[in-house]
């Protein structure tokens, strides 16, 4: 019979050796979830001064300035275009619109035909899903016209609830939704009345659902809501707030979009709901005990459509949304990351939406599968600025019923190229707001930039550089 001595110290070294296991078995799970959960929360036709951390002082935006105060504030970060289904390709493929399938939205195509992403488009989901990720995106997609090619589920996403279209997208209490894919019928909802349940509001629930079900690993969850896009229609309590504060009235008239009567408070409440989202999206990380290894992106598609100087959309910029002045593609932009971001950061370095498939594929500890248009921003924001690599120059075009629009970026220079118009030049270290066109002083910078224009531009049969007139009515770029 072993002596009780000998029993205790077997014991006691089954013990220590199951606390080994399970110190190793832990450190694996640590391993297994070090990788950071991503949520890129974006909103729709929201401009680069509309919210409070870039100097909007009329919309109250609290939970989106603390997100910012938290984390970093790009300055010079840009949209994929001035319009928001071209914009939104650059940011799933990591591919800019000299080079992109999607240019610009089907109403403007050559032939008359649908486009969207196609099979062989590499999107941040599907990279992401390489590395381990559970993917969701819940939403305005707006890359599936056709029901062809361009479904969520097919392009790296588990889970996809929202709008497949851009026209669906264009109502606030639709009469269906999507949900993978299935279209769902909402029974409650009365479109033209504005009855039933507010989109976006059912967008953070089920957001909240998706990080709760998710909480164990790695995640990227996709948040691109429709506001503040037409149609201009809010809950009445969410323009309480503005009421009775004296602001001019902007009287607004139904048509294709069944706006509220008056354009003001309601585009503000909207504004402040969309903040109200985000405030429950912060507290539902802490409360699952994943903030600190979580990165938040708030930012927008492009710039304003109300654009008023009321609300200063642009701030200090110049244009709006389908224009290529800066007001047109600079957006807001900001990241928190408590476990990598340092608190109160800012900066200039000049990022775009094509950057961020390989700055999350970085995050993840894998390279990009194809070779894209986009460098990563991950020194940026973790405040390794001097590893950080540049671009030689940024690149945009819009081509709608006014004709094409280029635009490239070239350090503190940006040309612009518009049809049947004298080309334009600003300095934007020095004419932030594009005022003093420098084109005839500087004819060598013109030079390189339309040379640039022009080697760096693939041909795409559906997006010639020609003037054409959109095939069917409202399609979401006014």
């Amino acid at each position: 019979m072993k002596s009780t001595k000998t029993l205790f110290l077997s014991g006691l070294s089954l013990l220590v050796g199951a606390l080994a296991a399970g110190c190793v078995a832990a450190k694996k799970d640590l391993a297994a979830n070090s990788k950071p959960n991503i949520i890129y929360i974006m909103a729709d036709d929201l401009g680069y001064g509309e919210v409070g951390f870039m100097g909007q002082d009329k919309i109250k935006t609290p939970n989106i300035d603390q997100l910012a105060k938290e984390g970093i504030i790009f300055t010079e970060h840009y949209a994929g275009t001035s319009v928001c289904g071209p914009s939104r390709a650059a940011l799933m493929t990591g591919i800019n619109t000299a080079h992109a399938h999607v240019r610009e939205l089907s109403a403007y195509t050559l032939s008359g035909k649908s486009i969207d992403l196609e099979s062989y488009e590499v999107t941040v989901a599907q990279e992401l899903k390489r590395a381990g990720y559970t993917t969701g995106i819940i939403g305005k997609w707006g890359l599936d016209e056709s029901n062809t090619t361009g479904n969520t589920l097919d392009h790296g996403f588990d889970f996809f609830y929202g709008y497949k279209t851009h026209t669906e997208a264009h109502h606030y209490y639709p009469p269906y939704i999507w949900v993978n894919r299935d279209k769902v019928v909402l029974k409650d909802n009365v479109t033209l009345e504005k009855k039933g349940t507010y989109s976006n509001d059912e967008f953070t629930a089920q957001a909240l659902k998706f990080i709760g079900q998710n909480k164990a690993k790695p995640f990227f969850l996709y948040l691109p809501y429709t506001i503040p896009h037409n149609e201009i229609t809010v809950p009445e309590e969410s323009k309480k707030q503005y009421e009775n504060l004296g602001w001019p009235k902007r009287p607004m008239t139904q048509g294709h979009y069944y706006h509220d009567a008056e354009g003001n408070t309601t585009f503000a409440g909207m504004v402040s709901r969309l903040d109200n989202y985000v405030g429950q999206i912060l507290a539902e990380l802490k409360k699952q005990g994943i903030d600190q290894n979580t990165m938040v992106v708030f930012t927008s598609d492009n710039g304003p459509a109300f654009n008023t100087e009321f609300f200063n959309a642009a701030g200090p910029l110049r244009g709006g949304k389908l224009t290529m002045y800066e007001g047109g593609i600079r957006i807001p932009f900001a990241a928190r990351w408590p476990a990598k971001i340092k608190p109160n950061s800012k900066t200039d370095q000049a990022a775009a939406f094509w950057d961020f498939l390989p700055t999350a594929c970085e995050m993840a500890g894998i390279k990009p599968t194809k070779e894209v248009d986009g460098i990563s921003y991950l020194p940026t924001l973790t405040g390794n600025a001097k590893a950080q690599k540049q671009h030689d120059f940024l690149y945009w075009e819009v081509n709608e019923s006014r004709g094409p629009l280029q635009a490239i970026r070239m350090g503190k220079w940006k040309g612009i190229e518009q049809y049947q118009k004298p080309f334009e030049l600003y300095d934007l270290s020095t004419d932030i707001g594009e005022t003093i066109n420098l084109a005839d002083k500087y004819p060598d910078i013109v030079a390189k930039i339309k040379g640039t224009m022009i080697a760096t531009r693939t041909d795409n049969p559906e997006f010639p550089l020609t003037k054409r007139k959109a095939h069917y009515g409202n399609d979401g770029a006014e």
